[in-house]
């Protein structure tokens, strides 16, 4: 019986359909990035761009500093690297996400330009969830 839970937990999340885990909300919606230093909201916004939101230690938005922020995603035998600059008090990709809904995406933060990056990995599924109408990648329900 064992052997036939982990099987079907193993397929499961191989398919996406696994339980989340404990995914935390940023202030615009999307996905907050908690191995990252600074910590910092992942979004993807309506013109597929990636957003990154730096957040305080109450969970509030701040304003980028000298932080070096890229995001590696989409087929892993082509990958697309987005490169981000300020706007709006945030920092947002220079390129589109390829197209498509579900992809690996590797995010890496430097505080600064010589500093150390952090590192956060996830699956980037942007299919609308029924339960808390976040996208996957960002939702809440733990459905």
């Amino acid at each position: 019986m064992k052997t036939i839970r982990i099987l079907a937990i193993t397929l499961l999340s191989a398919i996406g359909l696994h339980a989340h885990e404990n995914i935390e909300s940023g202030p615009n919606g999307g996905r907050v990035l908690t191995t990252t230093e600074p910590r910092a909201e992942f979004l993807v916004t309506p013109a597929r761009k990636v957003q990154i939101t730096f957040l305080g230690e109450d969970g509030k938005p701040v304003p980028p500093t000298n932080e070096v922020v890229t995001v590696t995603t989409g087929d892993r035998s082509a990958p697309t690297k987005l490169t981000f600059s300020p706007a709006n008090g945030s920092l947002l990709s220079d390129q589109s996400i390829p197209e498509g809904n579900n992809f690996p995406v590797v995010t890496q933060i430097k505080p600064t330009a010589e500093a150390k990056a952090t590192v956060a990995k996830f699956t980037l599924n942007l299919t609308t969830c029924s339960g808390c109408n976040h996208p996957e990648y960002a939702c809440t329900c733990k459905h």
